[in-house]
């Protein structure tokens, strides 16, 4: 997917500004994928991808009209990751499939860099297209602070904190020098005032265009 535009893969732990910087990307004239709305995509009502899901998970993550209980599925596969697993191997053909036509499009376009915002950029091996992949990270606190300016429960938050665990940045970055070590990796921590943290942002994004020679 490298021969159009330059691709950054951004990803990192929840609440740490994946969508922040994203949206700044978008500003700076590159096109945004947001991951998760393709996944909302390739899963909406008469889509390939349900026939499978209800073969696996069965009629209790349906609505009555047909539709994907996001709500009822989500229950199920947050607390069982063999099931995570298994729906992840069901949808992620398809939203990669939207991915290459997204990238296409934006080659066709003729715009300069991507943006795909990933919560599972490496572990879905997305990482491995990509001329650079950032990671953003941030601390507990923001990390609460920012989760519940969304509305989320503390109690909740801290759950999901858990799930992905203390440290989830590092292990990130290493995993991706590790296995892609010719993919340039670089962490982004988000904690600073906005203007600072923007100015990173930009700075990286003007390494990532220099890299490929535009």
């Amino acid at each position: 997917m490298n021969a159009g535009p330059v691709l950054i893969g951004l990803t990192g732990p929840i609440g740490c500004g994946k969508s922040t910087v994203a949206g700044w990307l978008a500003s700076m004239g590159g096109r945004r994928i947001d991951m998760d709305a393709l996944a909302r995509e390739v899963t909406a009502p008469g889509t390939a991808a349900l026939p499978a899901i209800r073969r696996r998970f069965g009629d209790g993550v349906f609505a009555a009209d047909g539709s994907l209980d996001r709500a009822a599925l989500a229950a199920i596969v947050f607390r069982d990751p063999a099931a995570l697993a298994d729906l992840e191997r069901i949808v992620h053909p398809f939203v990669r499939e939207r991915l290459v036509e997204e990238v296409a499009s934006a080659g066709a376009a003729g715009v300069p860099f991507v943006v795909i915002e990933a919560i599972k950029l490496v572990e879905s091996g997305i990482a491995a297209a990509c001329d650079a992949v950032w990671v953003v990270d941030c601390g507990p606190e923001m990390q609460r602070a920012r989760l519940s300016g969304r509305g989320v429960a503390p109690d909740d938050a801290e759950r999901r904190m858990a799930a992905q665990g203390a440290g989830l940045a590092e292990r990130l970055v290493a995993r991706v020098m590790s296995e892609w070590p010719s993919v340039p990796v670089r962490r982004l921590v988000t904690d600073g005032p906005e203007a600072e943290v923007r100015a990173v942002v930009e700075a990286a994004l003007e390494e990532a265009l220099a890299d490929r020679g535009r």
